[in-house]
């Protein structure tokens, strides 16, 4: 199950630690210890939700008798202005994991909500959104289940999983050619291997290495369309490089298979959302 992956205890411990650190002076002095109360988790505008388990043991870290009614599901669109669940509780408790719970639920939800924009643009067209390595570091792995919950696909986890030669490898390497022998001699688990190319000529001295699949880096729609004449189905092709929600179908188009989308994890704007303490006993939901 995902929600026990080791990764995510780690998280979210050294994420509170580096909030509260020695205390909440705040909270501390103001709110009594026994003094109990609820809050809802308003989604102030319509979000893919992503990461709500994380959101809940954010609380549970600091007090296991924190309890949730929740009123979406992972993966859902939740409308603006709705509560997504409500915190019941040790008041003290919830007002020192707010801010850290919010942080991580912000992020995850505004990296699922922004990759499901880009899925739908391709989706007639049957092409993939893949994200890449640049992720906040520390949250790769949050940052790339998000994208899976918007719908998009992971490209390689990191350097362990994956061979991707790019332009500074081939810069050391001497050129594309020597690069993925290479690459293939230093390949026991024999991984597909892919190739960044810039030109045609370079796709070409990829294919004729034996590349498994091409990233065209940063090529125009007129370049891609003729890799794709060329190369002609025989390797998988994936389109990178300063693509936008603006530009995207004109590079599905072209007729590569995948599109990877470094901006889904470095530039997802935080989902809007916000924890209020609710004066009231109503537990309905929004």
């Amino acid at each position: 199950m995902i929600e026990h992956n080791p990764l995510l205890q780690n998280i979210v411990r050294f994420a509170l630690e580096e909030d509260l650190g020695s205390g909440d002076l705040t909270t501390d002095a103001i709110i009594d210890s026994e003094k109990k109360g609820k809050a809802f988790l308003i989604s102030q505008e319509s979000i893919v939700l992503a990461g709500l388990f994380i959101f809940k043991k954010v609380f549970l870290e600091l007090n296991r008798k924190i309890e949730f009614e929740t009123y979406y599901d992972e993966g859902e669109i939740i409308p603006a202005g709705k509560n997504i669940c409500l915190i019941k509780g040790q008041l003290l408790s919830i007002l020192k994991a707010e801010r850290t719970a919010l942080n991580l639920l912000q992020r995850m939800s505004g990296i699922a909500s922004l990759t499901k924009k880009y899925v739908e643009k391709v989706e007639p067209f049957g092409v993939k959104i893949l994200d890449t390595r640049k992720t906040a570091p520390g949250l790769r792995w949050i940052d790339k289940y998000a994208v899976r919950t918007g719908g998009g696909v992971n490209h390689r986890f990191g350097l362990f999983d994956g061979i991707l030669i790019k332009d500074n490898h081939i810069a050391a390497g001497g050129s594309i050619r020597r690069a993925v022998d290479l690459a293939r001699k230093g390949n026991p688990n024999n991984l597909k291997i892919e190739v960044e190319v810039e030109t045609l000529a370079e796709a070409e001295e990829a294919l004729q290495a034996g590349a498994d699949i091409l990233l065209l880096d940063n090529m125009t729609i007129t370049q891609m369309k003729e890799v794709v004449r060329m190369i002609n189905g025989r390797v998988m092709l994936e389109a990178s490089g300063g693509i936008t929600l603006d530009t995207i179908k004109d590079v599905a188009k072209t007729g590569v298979n995948t599109i990877s989308i470094g901006a889904l994890t470095h530039s997802a704007k935080a989902a809007d959302l916000s924890l209020e303490i609710s004066p009231d006993t109503s537990n309905a939901p929004g």
